[in-house]
């Protein structure tokens, strides 16, 4: 509508009330100017800086058309001070707006979200009389929670695709009503939605309920969304599985489907190449078949390391307190069980006692640690410190315990027992960036002996944080100077630090571009005022340290799990449990083949005889599945003069090569941690 500029005279002075698209509110769009009547003008801040004029009443699709045809054909949703709105609300004031487009995580929610209304209506057209729960976005996805008497199988999920496609190439608008609560719940239970009419109910009287249309489909939901379902271009439904409404074991058990969306046809396919991968690298598949670790129904989430799996497992421990020693770290042990008084102490039996385990001695209470902080603040207590002992860095492999919930168990993922790789720095307040930045290299130097690249993540203060402002405006800025210095990227999550300070988060990326979240540096305010710790300045005086925590595997356990998968089990010759195996031709070559085997492992190199009565090309093929390094093999010509042909995993066929040029070869790539 452009200005209306006129002889207003037969108008009332209330003017007429112009609907704001998606909101239920209404708007005046006319100023009274010398008797003459004009379009209200709002102004628009732009993320590059820049402000655009509108007419009031504008929708925020039409802004972004105005701004760029391309944008207004992909934006998604629209920004509004900061607060997700859909493209076809009117804006009626000056605002910030930032439009959403499909390379955004909050574009690819809205492509998901609405992904899940696309699926509800293929079932609905498919399935009358299905009922339906709740239908979020997910991390990797959506699902869909269905009261049907339809037992939905992995055919049924085929033809809702089918019939998806049907409705995303409709390209039907989603349309958002507002309604009062009385007549949304007349609505829902006219239409015989209990789960729908359930969720209305616990919401107050005077509730504003939002649903969202598109063609003959109706939702209850909060959105925002797509402006319509031709924006969901690329989706794959993915499994079946059973949820109780709203995840109570008393409530009804429904039928969930699960289902994926993203921006583009090549970007599914990749993730789904990345699941199949996923899938051959399951790491409780491999444990099992390299006889790495086991589990059992005694005792459920408490991981075995078997032979294999201790090889590995010592040898991330041995890196581990090279690296610490070369970072003068000194390392302790504390008690796995200490006196209830101590978790008082620290909180955790206020705030942590559903996740701990307990037991009694002598008849008074003590808990087994879910966490080592504790223990080294004893430590640290034990003596008293001075200036010139900081920063001082205490490193703890210690064993922790932690109940989770049998459902949430995941091999080596998520366990109820795990070793941590802790250490409590305590410092001054003026050498906090030294440290943070010293403590990266640590972090930089493990995980690129690994292959692993990294990204990073500042967490701010909570709402719900301890301490004053000043202090953690101090602390806050500290590891961002320490960061920016030593040059890392990041990105910044307000608001998501713990409650006692600021922290770092250190994401790493696998070969096959899944992150997990493993390292993290954290300040802490909290313990050190609990225990009381203090140490002497240069002034005599005693002063609070200020302690980090932080973790470079994370857990012992987990680390070995996300390994096993990075490398597909495949493991480089420093960490493999066996790296190297030889076999004769024949048992004629046997003494032979001993006398090398015996030379490495005098070396200190994991060796293997593979002297059994079978054909070579059976044991090449066995040793390809255990995925051992180097295979030796050996018969007459290599005996006579003192060689072995060489068959390299990741080289194949190398040749002959004399035994002694072989062991040094060898001994370089373990060194170097190749």
């Amino acid at each position: 509508m452009g200005p209306h500029i006129g002889d207003q005279s037969g108008w009332n002075r209330e003017h007429v009330p112009v609907p704001m698209l998606g909101t239920g509110l209404f708007y005046i769009p006319w100023q009274s100017k010398g008797g003459v009547f004009i379009m209200a003008k709002i102004n628009v801040s732009l993320p590059d800086g820049s402000k655009r004029e509108f007419e009031a009443g504008i929708s925020l699709l039409d802004i972004a058309k105005s701004l760029n045809q391309k944008l207004g054909k992909t934006a998604l949703l629209a920004k509004v001070d900061g607060v997700n709105k859909d493209l076809a609300d009117s804006l009626d004031r000056d605002a910030a707006v930032e439009f959403i487009t499909p390379d955004s995580p909050e574009g690819l929610h809205a492509i998901r979200h609405t992904a899940s209304h696309v699926m509800a209506q293929a079932i609905q057209h498919l399935f009358p009389g299905t009922k339906f729960a709740i239908g979020p976005a997910i991390e990797k996805g959506f699902y869909y929670d269905l009261d049907s008497e339809h037992v939905f199988t992995p055919d049924d999920l085929k033809a809702i695709e089918k019939e998806m496609a049907k409705i995303v190439k409709q390209n039907l608008p989603v349309v958002r009503h507002e309604i009062p609560r009385a007549e949304a719940l007349a609505k829902f239970k006219a239409e015989n939605e209990p789960y729908k009419v359930e969720l209305i109910e616990d919401l107050p009287e005077d509730a504003v309920i939002s649903t969202y249309s598109q063609g003959d489909f109706t939702d209850l939901c909060a959105g925002p969304h797509c402006p319509s379902t031709g924006r969901v271009k690329a989706f794959k439904l993915m499994s079946i599985a059973g949820a109780y409404w709203r995840g109570d074991e008393k409530n009804k058990m429904l039928q969930r489907i699960y289902g994926t969306a993203f921006a583009s046809k090549e970007d599914l396919e990749a993730y789904l190449h990345m699941l199949e991968e996923a899938e051959k690298r399951d790491h409780r598949k491999l444990g099992k078949q390299l006889g790495l670790f086991m589990l059992s129904d005694y005792g459920p989430g408490f991981p075995f390391f078997l032979p294999n799996g201790m090889i590995l497992r010592n040898e991330l421990i041995n890196y581990w307190r090279e690296v610490h020693r070369k970072y003068n770290y000194y390392e302790v042990s504390t008690p796995m069980i200490m006196n209830r008084q101590l978790w008082e102490t620290s909180g955790h039996w206020d705030h942590y006692k559903e996740n701990m385990y307990f037991t009694k001695i002598d008849g008074e209470d003590y808990a087994i640690k879910p966490m080592n902080c504790p223990g080294g603040m004893l430590v640290y207590d034990s003596e008293p410190h001075s200036y010139r002992d900081l920063p001082l860095r205490v490193g703890e492999l210690g064993l922790v315990h932690r109940h989770e919930l049998s459902g949430a168990l995941h091999g080596l993922f998520r366990v109820r027992c795990f070793t941590q790789d802790d250490a409590h720095i305590f410092m001054m307040p003026n050498q906090i960036e030294d440290v943070i930045q010293e403590t990266i290299r640590l972090f930089d130097e493990v995980y690129a002996t690994f292959g692993l690249t990294y990204h990073a993540e500042l967490s701010t203060r909570p709402d719900n944080s301890m301490g004053d402002d000043a202090t953690w405006e101090m602390t806050t800025n500290a590891l961002r100077k320490a960061m920016d210095d030593f040059g890392l990227k990041y990105v910044v999550n307000e608001g998501d630090g713990a409650f006692y300070g600021p922290k770092i988060d250190f994401h790493l990326k696998d070969s096959i571009g899944r992150t997990w979240q493993c390292g993290t540096i954290q300040l802490d305010m909290l313990l050190p005022e609990k225990f009381n710790l203090t140490y002497t300045g240069e002034d005599g005086q005693k002063h609070r340290p200020v302690m980090i925590h932080r973790v470079v595997y994370g857990s012992i356990e987990r680390f070995i799990g996300i390994l096993i998968e990075n490398y597909a089990g495949a493991f480089p010759a420093w960490l493999a449990p066996e790296q190297v195996r030889v076999m004769p031709i024949t048992d004629k070559f046997n003494e032979y083949a001993k006398s090398v085997v015996d030379k490495m492992e005098a070396l200190g190199i994991r060796a293997h005889l593979d002297d059994r009565n079978e054909k070579i090309g059976y044991k090449i093929r066995e040793g390809q599945v255990k995925k051992v390094p180097y295979m030796l093999v050996v018969g007459e010509k290599e005996a006579t003069n003192g060689t072995v042909s060489v068959r390299s995993r990741s080289e194949g066929e190398m040749g002959a090569m004399a035994v002694d040029e072989f062991i040094a070869k060898l001994q370089k790539e373990i060194k170097e941690k190749k």
